[in-house]
């Protein structure tokens, strides 16, 4: 019990620190982040359960939410982080899904997540032309955490 603690707390800082990390670096387009936080909530999932890696992802955002950015972020990242975990959790139940494929359903997830939550916020539709971007970046970031994440399974027991 003491060793998952532990390693949940060290997981969460991870993702704090990761979070951190993503605000300094530019992507150029507004809402497009690396997701290199997503790499602890990952792991976690993978090597634990939705209900940890549900810790992680609360402890990192609202961490990140209260330091760095305001409660419009924190509630996007809510809810994002709230349908990517669903689905991430439904797909690891599954044996025809790697960590790559959890992944990328994890980070198209999470931005769907987001825009839906944007779409509430601001009371308009129009910003489903968004959905195409968020779709293609959710791939492309999955693909790289879950590379990622395969390699941190692989290196931590």
């Amino acid at each position: 019990m003491s060793r998952k603690t532990a390693l949940l707390g060290l997981f969460s800082a991870l993702a704090i620190i990761f979070g951190y990390v993503e605000l300094l670096i530019p992507t150029g387009i507004p809402g497009v982040k690396l997701g290199l936080a997503n790499l602890a909530v990952l792991f976690i999932l993978m090597r634990y359960s939705w209900r940890e890696a549900a810790l992680v992802s609360a402890v990192r955002i609202v961490v990140i939410g209260f330091l760095f950015t305001n409660v419009f972020s924190i509630l996007y990242s809510l809810a994002g982080a709230a349908l990517s975990l669903f689905v991430m959790t439904l797909l690891k139940r599954s044996p025809r899904f790697s960590v790559f494929g959890i992944s990328m359903a994890g980070g198209i997830a999470h931005n769907a997540g987001q825009l839906l939550a944007a779409m509430v916020i601001v009371e308009s539709a129009s910003l489903v032309y968004y959905a195409p971007i968020l779709l293609i970046s959710g791939v492309v970031t999955g693909f790289l955490i879950g590379a990622l994440t395969k390699e941190v399974l692989k290196r931590v027991r």
